[in-house]
């Protein structure tokens, strides 16, 4: 498999890929590393999030928070619209990275087409929405099956014309389990990465089995240092937290606003012990709020705003504007260039 279709319109020097071209990594600003502009999935029944209007008015919350830019961490078959991300970009002045990917294999029905695509069928559509153009319609996935590479597939356009390509691979896996979906998953986004050089996110629940994950990157070819760990957060152990961060690895931290399962306390806490022992350059912030019932502009609450106006304060009271500011613009600016 080879790379087509990689332009770097930014100049030279490194870019980071959003949904309305390069950039150059200089102009990113304050990253939330991930949300959800639109979602659909069985495991979450009513709460999908499908209206164009109500995603554009959090988005515009989002931004009016003091974010410049986010990663849309919705990948392949789950109710994308990518077109549609990219006028909200256009509208908001939010600079958007997309991804492609696919999810952990609980999120698909056992008669998902995509849950038979073979991992090089997989790695195929990864690498065709980095580098040329994002699937206009999710359902075309399944045309990859049996290793036909189908011709002429309609890719979203930004209100400009151009394509909207993916800057990111997302992945995922279950708790303590890497079923035969999942790795092969995995397995496809390591060949698009040794491809284009695009980073990876991976889904973990609880933090469970991260370092498993970054073995089997690794394996394949992917540094850990191209790697964000979703939701390690889930699991506040610093010390776990310390040892992936010390194999390279980017810790996501998006678990704000959830005092059912954990208080804001709690992970402000571990953001603390983690930044005292060595970490700050390992962290990345994100709000995940990611549900219709949690977003202001859909009728719920507490809003995309919550982790600009109410959660940053907080953190930068504990443990400074200067590590704030590591976290929101210096690690974006690791881990979101293409390393080739």
């Amino acid at each position: 498999m080879t790379e087509t279709g990689r332009t770097d319109g930014a100049g030279s020097g490194p870019v980071i890929r959003t949904v309305l071209g390069d950039v150059p990594v200089a102009t990113l600003g304050r990253l939330d590393y991930h949300e959800h502009l639109f979602q659909s999935s069985p495991l979450l029944p009513g709460d999908e999030l499908d209206d164009e209007r109500a995603s554009l008015r959090e988005a515009v919350t989002l931004h009016a928070s003091g974010i410049d830019a986010m990663i849309d961490a919705t990948p392949v078959g789950l109710g994308r619209d990518t077109a549609a991300v990219a006028r909200i970009a256009a509208t908001t002045g939010l600079a958007v990275v997309a991804s492609t990917g696919m999810h952990r294999s609980a999120h698909y029905p056992a008669d998902h087409p995509q849950r038979s695509l073979s991992a090089d069928d997989k790695a195929t559509l990864f690498v065709q929405e980095l580098t040329l153009g994002m699937l206009a319609d999710d359902a075309d996935a399944q045309r990859f099956r049996d290793g036909g590479v189908p011709e002429g597939l309609p890719t979203a356009t930004t209100p400009a014309g151009a394509p909207v390509r993916a800057g990111l691979v997302k992945t995922g896996i279950d708790y303590w389990a890497i079923d035969a979906v999942d790795r092969s998953t995995l397995e496809a986004a390591a060949e698009a990465h040794r491809v284009t050089g695009a980073p990876v996110m991976v889904h973990l629940e609880f933090c469970s089995a991260a370092h498993e994950v970054l073995d089997l990157l690794a394996a394949g070819g992917v540094p850990a240092d191209r790697v964000v760990l979703a939701h390690a957060d889930r699991d506040p152990d610093a010390g776990l937290h310390l040892s992936l961060a010390g194999r390279g690895a980017f810790l996501g931290y998006d678990g704000m606003g959830r005092s059912r399962t954990r208080s804001d306390a709690e992970l402000l806490d571990l953001t603390l012990r983690v930044v005292q022992g060595g970490g700050t350059n390992r962290i990345l912030l994100g709000n995940d709020v990611a549900r219709r019932s949690r977003y202001l502009a859909y009728g719920g609450m507490p809003g995309l705003g919550y982790f600009g106006e109410r959660y940053l304060p907080r953190l930068r009271a504990l443990i400074g504007d200067a590590a704030v500011g590591t976290l929101l613009e210096a690690n974006p600016a690791l881990f979101l260039p293409w390393s080739h």
